[in-house]
């Protein structure tokens, strides 16, 4: 059963999403994302809550074969650079390259939040949240935005999140993971 928090419990908990649709060294994207949530779960803490793993397609439409997505919840006391930093070096280990934006990948890691906490400031997130889709294909930031500019508008990251963490209040929108979710078209 899913423990439900009230925001402020979540202040510490590090809000992950994880995706796969091409081989790594550990194997199909499905052994990928159970590896790389073992590998989370060894690096952050055992307290993790994981989603079911879910079957998406690839965005944008036709960038490649279906994804495997999931999402973990994990307590930490560890800064966001820290945790993002952990995210990249399992990447590595899975042998992520970053060479097209929104590409083929075998394992993407998004750090989608890390409690409340809106980093670096909240005019840098305002920047990135309202940046037009056209231009949101082209560029990505150089620093860590939290939370995720874009979790609002992924079903592939809502869906599995809802199911760890569906009580979360984006400290920017003021609206529950669950909310997000269901405004989604087709969810």
């Amino acid at each position: 059963m899913l423990q439900t928090l009230s925001n402020s419990d979540f202040r510490m908990h590090a809000l992950i999403a994880l995706g796969s649709n091409v081989f790594s060294p550990w194997g199909d994207p499905t052994a990928t994302v159970l590896k790389a949530i073992s590998e989370l779960v060894g690096r952050l803490g055992t307290d993790a809550v994981q989603s079911p793993l879910y079957g998406t397609p690839a965005f944008p439409a036709g960038a490649g074969p279906d994804f495997v997505n999931a999402a973990i919840r994990i307590p930490t006391g560890l800064p966001a650079q820290e945790v993002l930093a952990i995210l990249h070096q399992i990447e590595a280990e899975a042998a992520r390259t970053r060479t097209l934006r929104w590409g083929q990948r075998t394992l993407d890691l998004d750090l989608i939040a890390l409690g409340n906490q809106v980093c670096p400031d909240l005019p840098t997130y305002t920047h990135w949240h309202g940046l037009a889709p056209d231009l949101q294909a082209q560029t990505a930031p150089d620093q860590l935005i939290l939370p995720h500019p874009r979790v609002q508008d992924r079903s592939f990251v809502l869906v599995p999140l809802a199911d760890v963490a569906p009580d979360w209040v984006h400290p920017v929108l003021g609206q529950s993971v669950v909310q997000m979710r269901d405004a989604r078209p087709g969810r």
